[in-house]
């Protein structure tokens, strides 16, 4: 997994690259454990996450609902077929935003 966060003013970049899997998630959930004040949105760049896993969902929710309590929002960009298709089947298409 390779992970690049750029933080550009109010906007935090994140791309992630390879599989968001049991092993990758402590990394990525290390890198993302402080973000930064004033954060009113994190972006997602997954047009090369290859896969997602429960560990991996399970990130994306507590990023969810970290941005929401900060009031911001999380962007998912870029979601490829196979990683849109769990979202979907586990539900969390429904509240994720994604372009």
């Amino acid at each position: 997994m390779n992970t690049e966060i750029q933080h550009q003013g109010q906007k935090l970049l994140v791309t992630l690259q390879g599989r968001l899997d049991t092993v990758t998630t402590p990394e990525v959930s290390e890198a993302l454990k402080d973000v930064p004040e004033g954060v009113s949105e994190c972006i997602l760049e997954v047009n090369n996450l290859e896969y997602i896993s429960s560990a991996g969902l399970r990130l994306l929710l507590l990023l969810h609902k970290r941005m929401l309590a900060s009031g911001g929002r999380l962007l998912l960009r870029n979601v490829q077929p196979g990683v849109k298709d769990i979202l979907e089947m586990t539900g969390f298409a429904s509240f994720l935003c994604m372009e």
